[in-house]
């Protein structure tokens, strides 16, 4: 089942590393409301364990994860 999910926020983290896609995503996940979406695009090879366990440890749902190339785009909902 593939979701079309559409995103309320965008986070451009391609070209950054460690630990700069986690804290602009922590950051911008602060900025829109509960139970909207980020979309969150990273090239960094550490970012998605990263985003895994930082989504886990925080309580926010990854709804979608797509690899193309070395690009890895999240789809996070807020929940808290």
């Amino acid at each position: 089942m593939d979701l079309d999910i559409n995103a309320d926020a965008e986070l451009d983290c391609v070209g950054l590393y460690c630990p700069m896609p986690i804290f602009m995503t922590k950051e911008k996940i602060d900025q829109i409301d509960v139970g909207q979406v980020l979309k969150v695009e990273a090239d960094d090879p550490a970012a998605e364990e990263d985003i895994k366990r930082w989504a886990k440890r925080t309580g926010n749902e990854i709804l979608k994860l797509e690899k193309e190339g070395p690009i890895l785009t999240f789809l996070i909902r807020k929940t808290k």
